[in-house]
């Protein structure tokens, strides 16, 4: 199906006028911001507006149990953690000491370290575990940005941590536009295609795909 409707190209110009109009990044976000793009593949952080817009799912919810696939760096994590009311917890989810070292430097800049549990070891098995615990439906939100032939696994273990009503954020949809060309097909391209396609005929989930900056596809569980 195509649209008839014409999409407003967001050229550099308009994307900077965006970011000058809606970013209001504290100075501990830039600063992370900043050393995160310096790395060699600090393109895997998130894009600034998407800092903001995951803080508003937790304020809209008022999401006090919030997981989080794909630490890297901690941005994501921090825009969350600031945003979590008193006694709100994040499980930070990684493989990586190195990248999370980062991390947790400027978590204890922000003073937000105690509100965040990192648990380094694959996300699956964390998943896993939190479900063996007893805690299926205690979660409000979960937010979805690692290895992406494991999305799908990630996806139905999410929903059953998740509560009624909750939402899982799942990052990189639209994966450098790759999953609209069918002659591309390396592991990581099929399993987010596979995953987008499922998730169009998924009823337990409402859906909402947006296609801010490298896509955000957003579900909320349906009760």
């Amino acid at each position: 199906m195509t649209s008839h409707v014409t999409p407003t190209p967001l050229t550099p110009a308009l994307y900077d006028y965006v970011l000058s109009v809606s970013l209001r990044e504290p100075d501990v976000l830039r600063e992370l911001r900043a050393e995160t793009a310096k790395l060699p593949n600090g393109e895997m952080s998130i894009a600034p507006e998407q800092g903001p817009l995951l803080a508003f799912l937790i304020e809209v919810l008022g999401a006090k149990k919030v997981i989080e696939l794909g630490t890297f760096t901690g941005t994501s994590t921090l825009w969350m953690a600031r945003a979590l009311p008193p006694g709100g917890r994040i499980l930070a989810c990684d493989v990586s000491p190195e990248y999370t070292s980062t991390a947790k430097r400027y978590w204890d800049k922000a003073g937000v370290a105690d509100r965040i549990d990192l648990v380094l070891q694959p996300g699956l098995t964390t998943l896993d575990a939190r479900l063996a615990a007893g805690e299926a439906g205690t979660f409000d939100l979960a937010f979805i940005d690692a290895d992406k032939t494991n999305y799908d696994g990630y996806f139905e273990r999410c929903l059953k941590l998740l509560r009624p009503g909750g939402i899982i954020a799942i990052d990189n949809t639209l994966w450098d536009g790759k999953v609209a060309d069918p002659t591309v097909t390396d592991p990581d391209t099929v399993a987010i295609r596979n995953l987008n396609a499922k998730l169009f005929l998924e009823e337990r989930v409402t859906l909402s795909f947006l296609p801010i900056s490298d896509g955000l596809t957003l579900c909320r569980k349906r009760g």
